[in-house]
C-alpha cells in the first residue's frame, strides 16, 4: 500500500514537473518571439514630433542591429571561402556545400562557376548602414502611421504581384496589378527590405558604390550609398534629395 502511494506522488511529482517545464518554455517561446518580432508603438498617438521621432527610432534599431550582424556573419563565410578559393583553386566538399547554400539564400544562381558565384556573393552579402535604413523607413510608412505600416506592417513600400499577396493601393491604376505587401511582423518587413536592397536588380549601383567604398577602405555611410536607390521610387531624384535630408535634420549620420 506504501508502495502504491509513493508511485503516485511520484507520478504526480513527474507530472507536475512536465506541466510547469512546458509552461515555462511555452513562456520562453513567447518572450524569444516578442523579443525578434516586437510590437510597435502606436505612433499615432505620440503627438510630441520629437517623442514620435525617438520612438520610432528606438524601435527600428534592434531590428536592424540584427540583420546587420547576421550578414556580417554570412560576409565572414563568403571572405572565408574566397580566400579559400584564391589560395588553393579548390573547395572542399563542405566548403562547396557552404556555398551552395549561401548562394540559395541570396538567389546566386549560376554556381557551378566558382569565381562569379563568389563575387556576385561579396557584392550581395554586405551591412546596410543603419542611417539609410532609419530615413527610408520614416519616409516610407510615414513614421510608423501610414495605413500600410499600421495593417500590414509594411514599413518600406514593397510591392507584391499575386493576387491576395497584400493590401489594394486605393490608388492604383486598372492597368497595374500589384498589391502592398503584408508581413506577419515589421520584423519580417525590416528583413525582407534588407533582402530586396541585396538582391534586386534594381539596386546594382547601390551594391557597386558599397563595393567601391570597401576597396577605398573608406566607411560605408548612407549619403555615399544614397544614388544607389534611383530606382527605388517613382519620384527618383527628389526621392534621394528627401532621403538625404531626412539623414541631415535628425542627425542620423
Amino acid at each position: 500500500m506504501l508502495l502504491k502511494k509513493l508511485i503516485a506522488w511520484t507520478l504526480v511529482s513527474y507530472l507536475l514537473f512536465l506541466l510547469l517545464a512546458i509552461l515555462h518554455f511555452a513562456s520562453w517561446r513567447d518572450h524569444q518571439r516578442e523579443h525578434r518580432n516586437p510590437t510597435p508603438p502606436d505612433f499615432r498617438a505620440l503627438t510630441d514630433i520629437p517623442t514620435k521621432k525617438d520612438a520610432f527610432f528606438s524601435y527600428l534599431r534592434p531590428l536592424i542591429a540584427q540583420n546587420n550582424a547576421w550578414l556580417s556573419r554570412r560576409r565572414a563565410e563568403v571572405l572565408d571561402l574566397s580566400n579559400t578559393w584564391q589560395t588553393n583553386g579548390k573547395l572542399s566538399h563542405r566548403e562547396h556545400k557552404q556555398l551552395e547554400h549561401l548562394a540559395k539564400a541570396f538567389y546566386v544562381k549560376k554556381i557551378e562557376d566558382t569565381d562569379s558565384a563568389l563575387m556576385t556573393l561579396r557584392l550581395r552579402v554586405d551591412q546596410i548602414p543603419e542611417a539609410l535604413v532609419l530615413a527610408q523607413a520614416a519616409n516610407e510608412s510615414a513614421w510608423g502611421t501610414s495605413r500600410f505600416a499600421r495593417t500590414a506592417n509594411n514599413y518600406f513600400g514593397h510591392w507584391c504581384y499575386k493576387k491576395g499577396c497584400g493590401i489594394v493601393p486605393k490608388k492604383r491604376s486598372t492597368n497595374d496589378k500589384h498589391e502592398v505587401r503584408k508581413f506577419d511582423s515589421v520584423a519580417e518587413s525590416v528583413q525582407a527590405y534588407f533582402m530586396n536592397i541585396n538582391t534586386h536588380s534594381g539596386y546594382r549601383k547601390l551594391r557597386s558604390l558599397r563595393a567601391n567604398l570597401h576597396k577605398q577602405n573608406k566607411p560605408l555611410t548612407a549619403k555615399a550609398l544614397i544614388p544607389g536607390l534611383i530606382n527605388y521610387s517613382q519620384r527618383g531624384e527628389a526621392y534621394m534629395e528627401e532621403l538625404d535630408a531626412m539623414i541631415r535634420v535628425n542627425n542620423l549620420e
